[in-house]
């Protein structure tokens, strides 16, 4: 929160919202894979275990300093709440435990220490909350003494034993090293962006959900199948694909595009649809590439390598095809022999991987682009005597 700001300010209530999916995604990670999980039903965040068990939880992210007393709101706030699921699913049978997650610390001597221990002594609860509770006069909490009234002592002993504060919960900041300690099936540098695959995805389920687009809960199992692929993409031999679907943002305009790269292909006398999906091509690669460096995903001189063996690829195809072409040669076997290298590369390089399993067309054809972009000098090049043509506009430049 600013050190300084509106009083209007709702900083710490928009953390709050946020913190919501964040810590249900670092709770789901520690659950077995038939529950379920449910956010803004009953309570913040609502698990369901395989056999039926019930755990509403109230999440609250508080100011740093923040401390629990025995009339804090927070408390007896989720205590309305859970109330009208303990009633509403059979009282002493319901299956459902109440929990209160919380980053502020329990005021020391405050009853509400009782609900932090592992000892569920629903009698010492229940005697303590309603001496509490005679003792405030707040409106708010007088709306909670009504909602206990109705209950016996023995479901009040029952209600107040199922309750569990768990203070000092990691704050929302906290969280990412907290599940990238998780994440140990992937090395550490390849961690955060990981859990920023992983987040993005989640965060996309959760509005899905309270959108009312998905109606059904969101599996642990789908997380952790999900998880599973992410991290498939950190292994030695691959790379996260991550903008095989994008397109640049200002589109593509064939036809006036000044870029070397695109230059080459207009020579070639390319149609402007094959010279917009080399476009495409190149904007993949280049954002794809800038994303992994950005990541640390790649190792020393990695993508150097790659495109110097891109680069004696093309010298011994260019040998081939270029062959027969001579001082003498004309200009129409010149282009017909560049559409030949070019089509080499669009189409029969799909090998030339930067690792092996990273198998994405727009890699290669997009690093091919960038190479043929170079200044002052490309270094791969389709028409044979584009270089000639190249140097010749230089030196009438200078």
């Amino acid at each position: 929160m600013p050190e300084s700001g509106s009083p209007f300010s709702a900083a710490e209530q928009g953390l709050g919202y946020i913190f919501q999916p964040r810590f249900a995604l670092l709770r789901v990670l520690e659950l077995p894979e038939d529950c379920v999980v449910y956010i803004e039903r009953n309570d913040d965040v609502e698990f369901v275990a395989g056999d039926g068990g019930i755990s509403l939880a109230s999440l609250k992210h508080k100011a740093p300093g923040d401390r629990l007393s025995d009339l804090s709101t927070d408390f007896w706030k989720s205590v309305r709440i859970w109330l009208t699921h303990y009633k509403a699913t059979g009282r002493a049978t319901s299956k459902a435990q109440f929990l209160l997650f919380t980053t502020a610390a329990i005021s020391t001597g405050s009853f509400l220490e009782q609900f932090a221990g592992t000892d569920a002594d629903g009698g010492a609860r229940a005697k303590d909350a309603s001496a509490a509770l005679a003792m405030t006069e707040s409106r708010e909490i007088a709306k909670v003494k009504s909602d206990l009234a109705d209950l016996s002592a023995e479901e009040a002993i029952d209600f107040y034993a199922r309750i569990t504060i768990f203070p000092n919960t990691p704050r929302i900041g906290d969280i990412p090293g907290l599940i990238n300690r998780r994440l140990v099936t992937v090395r550490r540098e390849s961690r955060q962006d990981l859990f920023e695959r992983l987040e993005g995805w989640w965060l996309d389920l959760v509005i899905q959900l309270l959108t009312g687009e998905r109606k059904e809960p969101i599996k642990v199992q789908e997380v952790t199948d999900k998880l599973a692929v992410l991290a498939d993409d950190y292994k030695v031999d691959n790379l996260p694909i991550t903008f095989g679907d994008r397109l640049p943002e200002g589109g593509v305009d064939a036809y006036n595009d000044p870029r070397r790269f695109v230059e080459q292909l207009r020579v070639l006398n390319l149609s402007a649809e094959r010279i917009r999906f080399a476009i495409i091509d190149y904007y993949r690669a280049f954002e794809q590439r800038s994303s992994w460096a950005r990541a640390n995903l790649l190792v020393s001189d990695e993508i150097e390598k790659y495109e110097d063996k891109l680069v004696d690829e093309w010298s011994r195809y260019r040998e081939f095809v270029c062959e027969n072409i001579t001082d003498e040669s004309k200009e129409d076997a010149c282009i017909q022999a560049g559409r030949e290298l070019y089509k080499w590369a669009e189409q029969s390089t799909g090998q030339l991987r930067i690792r092996e399993r990273v198998a994405e067309p727009y890699i290669v054809r997009g690093t091919f682009h960038i190479l043929a972009n170079g200044t002052p000098t490309p270094r791969v090049h389709w028409h044979p005597r584009f270089l000639q043509r190249l140097a010749e506009i230089l030196e009438v430049a200078a």
